[in-house]
């Protein structure tokens, strides 16, 4: 693996997803150097990163979750310093992670998305719902890991989920609720992965805690849904991962609804590495086991501006 040269893993970092990422980055660092990668551990939140180019490292595997890591700051810094990167450049990350901008897109291109509105403190509650019906679910636009997402059941329950998502984010999405299944599609280079089908617990959800700490989960792959259905999914995966300006490799959350209604959610372009990981799963299902799966998206690091 010496042709991948010097390689810094990027883990940690400053978002209210670090805790994450240093099991990502730890998972991944562990795979490369299995592999036989030259790869080291780099925390942006410890070091500068301008200790990337005086340390000669060659490429970039980003680990890193959330804001200043996943939303192009990064991106920006490292076509600036002229070093290759894992995942999407800096305008599909920087699009990818405003939901709300995601969802504009999507909507120009065609791509399903449930229905949505910007709120704040000062919204009229009896028009959202009214718009929207209950329950529905409020978040912050720019967080990851449903860091600051709540289920709302009832018009008095709005105004604290408003308050906890704007405490993250000012900018504040409420969406429709969708009955049905809960899927994950994950691309890797131009190859949409076998969806996932995720089967939460009916009182908590596909909530933080469920994601990264405790087995209550069922994860199906493959999914179970009808073959065709399945690919026009993926189908509709690839394309609303291109038409954000996506690269290299990423993961779409989406629901079937029970009446066969697609709706795209969001697009991560850097998403978890961890044992509970989904992309991890679906490229198990395709033959690839995670140590390959590394290096896989390790090769596709380049510089996109």
């Amino acid at each position: 693996m010496k042709h991948l040269g010097k390689v810094a893993v990027l883990m940690g970092g400053s978002s209210a997803e670090r805790e994450i990422s240093l099991l990502s980055g730890n998972g991944v660092l562990a795979a490369l150097k299995e592999k036989g990668v030259d790869a080291h551990a780099f925390d942006p939140a410890v070091h500068s990163l301008f200790d990337l180019p005086r340390e000669k490292f060659d490429r970039v595997f980003i680990a890193l979750h959330g804001r200043f890591g996943e939303d192009g700051t990064l991106q920006g810094v490292l076509e600036t310093l002229k070093i290759p990167y894992t995942g999407s450049g800096v305008m599909g990350s920087a699009i990818a992670m405003d939901k709300w901008r995601t969802k504009l897109v999507w909507q120009a291109a065609g791509i399903p998305t449930p229905k949505y509105q910007i709120v704040n403190r000062e919204t009229d509650f009896a028009a959202l719902i009214d718009q929207l019906g209950l329950p529905l679910i409020v978040k912050p636009a720019r967080e990851g890991s449903s860091i600051g997402v709540t289920k709302v059941m009832s018009a008095a329950d709005l105004p604290a989920a408003i308050e906890l998502a704007i405490n993250l984010d000012p900018l504040v999405i409420a969406e429709e609720f969708v009955e049905g299944d809960e899927l994950t599609g994950a691309v890797v280079g131009e190859e949409a992965l076998p969806l996932i089908r995720i089967e939460a617990p009916k009182d908590s959800g596909y909530d933080y805690k469920n994601k990264y700490f405790t087995d209550d989960v069922k994860y199906h792959c493959p999914s179970g849904i009808r073959a065709d259905l399945e690919e026009r999914i993926r189908s509709m995966t690839l394309k609303a991962f291109r038409v954000l300006g996506c690269a290299g490799w990423g993961r779409a959350d989406m629901m079937l609804a029970e009446d066969g209604r697609i709706g795209f959610l969001e697009m991560n372009t850097s998403p978890g590495m961890t044992g509970h990981s989904l992309v991890p799963m679906a490229a198990k299902a395709v033959g690839m086991g995670y140590p390959d799966l590394c290096v896989r998206i390790l090769s596709l690091a380049s510089l996109k501006g």
